[in-house]
């Protein structure tokens, strides 16, 4: 049981955040129009953003600074989810709603990660 709830279970989250880092490289532009207008530098932003989920996405999967990468990354999510997907959701966006509820759902799993399962340094 503790390969399911401790090893599987966290590459089966953090498989998916490398995989949101790398398409931040791969629709750079597409994912800079989601950047509210009033933040400068939306390019420069959504790089940013990826190179910070790919490496919360290796830091949880080897393990290496896991606790500060799941707790960073639940703050980053939360704020993506605050700042870009609320907004949204307000206007009456049914996919800013879809995706307000899974950045605030992966948020609270980072959370989860780094305060039971994350190694303490």
């Amino acid at each position: 049981m503790d390969f399911l709830t401790k090893t599987l279970s966290r590459f089966l989250f953090s498989v998916p955040i490398l995989i949101f880092g790398l398409f931040h490289f791969m629709n750079t532009q597409a994912m800079a129009g989601m950047v509210p207008q009033w933040i400068p530098g939306s390019a420069f932003w959504v790089i940013l953003t990826g190179i910070a989920l790919i490496a919360a996405a290796v830091g949880i999967m080897a393990r290496v600074w896991d606790y500060w990468a799941g707790f960073l990354l639940g703050i980053m999510l939360l704020i993506f989810a605050l700042t870009i997907h609320l907004p949204a959701a307000i206007g009456g966006d049914q996919m800013g709603m879809t995706m307000l509820l899974k950045d605030t759902a992966m948020a609270a799993g980072a959370w989860m990660y780094a305060g039971y399962l994350a190694r303490r340094i």
